[in-house]
């Protein structure tokens, strides 16, 4: 389709942020379709939680705040997560009729005539006043780069890309990142593999005691400088530091959580270190990488809102650089209720920005 349709708010993303974002535009007179429309590249509801591992139980998941307006109850622990929230995020789309179109993949965001913005998908273009970015980070897990890497013989993942623990039965494996997901991943792969091996570039930092409201502040407000200072946004977790729970405490009992530094090369047939006029070398049959993830936001390229540190400045939810559009799900709003709180305060600066005459940026 080429053609160009007019709305005064486009909502890039339907995952947490996404759909808080559409709530409040529609709880304050919005209506889907004629003032808003929501945008989101996957085949189906459920945001990034659509596309997370079986073993990932919804009882394993933690701090997963309810949407605006439904809570989700009766859920059953033991049941995958990708199924629980993808189910109520499809109930929560229907309840509130926002009428997400999917799958639309979102190519650039433009300058556009009259103070508008040009949003160019594979479904045609958007003219409108204001952007709402929920992008997360998902679809852009890190890969970091390490000599040898292409003559690894075994195999390489990602976090986006594991399957589950029973994939690695009998195989000797490496697994690269010390965030909650590398710690997940090692417990449950540690029953089936033929070995692990933990390796991170940086001693992991475990936190004692309850994850207090006043020590989330704390964190939040440092990730929280980052972005207004245009660096990228770091993850709170690694400003909390990782909780030290039964399953972690058991872990480093048993020897699985036992943390090596980080390789200085990849071999074809494992990983090494550099000592001295010495070298020590572990055989691996695979390579797990639960390096994280950066934020999906190529398509603002066009807007050139980065910083020179690599970032795009935030105050809230909103570029300093162009108030026309505000990133929700990035930086500190990228926790579950911080992705709440961030729709919320971006329809409210939104709202103010439309009352007044459209300038360009």
């Amino acid at each position: 389709m080429n053609s160009m349709r007019e709305v005064e708010v486009v909502v890039i993303g339907a995952g947490q942020a996404g759909l808080s974002s559409a709530y409040h535009l529609r709880r304050t007179g919005f209506e889907p379709d004629r003032d808003f429309v929501v945008l989101d590249h996957s085949p189906g509801p459920g945001g990034a939680w659509r596309f997370r591992w079986p073993s990932l139980t919804y009882g394993k998941v933690h701090g997963m705040h309810a949407l605006p307006g439904m809570e989700l109850t009766g859920a059953d622990p033991a049941r995958p997560s990708s199924e629980v929230i993808t189910e109520y995020f499809a109930e929560y789309e229907r309840a509130f009729d926002l009428r997400v179109r999917r799958p639309v993949d979102v190519r650039a965001v433009r300058e556009g005539e009259d103070g508008r913005l040009l949003v160019e998908t594979s479904d045609g273009t958007w003219s409108t006043r204001a952007l709402i970015n929920a992008t997360g980070t998902w679809d852009r897990p890190f890969w970091p780069r390490y000599p040898g890497q292409e003559t690894f013989r075994g195999r390489q993942l990602h976090t986006a890309q594991y399957p589950g623990p029973e994939a690695f039965a009998g195989q000797r494996v490496v697994v690269v990142g010390g965030g909650a997901s590398g710690t997940q991943h090692l417990l449950e792969i540690a029953e089936h593999a033929a070995a692990t091996t933990w390796v991170t570039r940086r001693p992991p930092v475990f936190r004692e005691g309850p994850f207090t409201e006043e020590y989330g502040r704390a964190a939040v407000a440092l990730v929280e400088e980052r972005v207004r200072q245009g660096l990228p946004p770091k993850s709170v977790v690694s400003v909390t530091g990782l909780p030290l729970n039964d399953a972690i405490r058991q872990g480093i009992e048993d020897g699985v959580l036992d943390r090596r530094p980080m390789f200085d090369r990849i071999t074809p047939d494992g990983v090494a270190w550099n000592d001295g006029r010495h070298s020590r070398h572990i055989a691996a049959d695979v390579i797990l990488w639960a390096t994280g993830f950066r934020a999906a936001i190529d398509h603002l390229a066009p807007l050139k809102l980065r910083e020179p540190g690599g970032g795009i400045r935030v105050e809230g939810t909103r570029s300093v650089a162009d108030p026309r559009v505000h990133l929700v799900g990035y930086g500190p709003s990228a926790s579950t209720i911080g992705a709440n709180r961030a729709g919320r305060a971006a329809v409210r600066d939104i709202r103010r920005l439309l009352a007044e005459e459209p300038v360009a940026a």
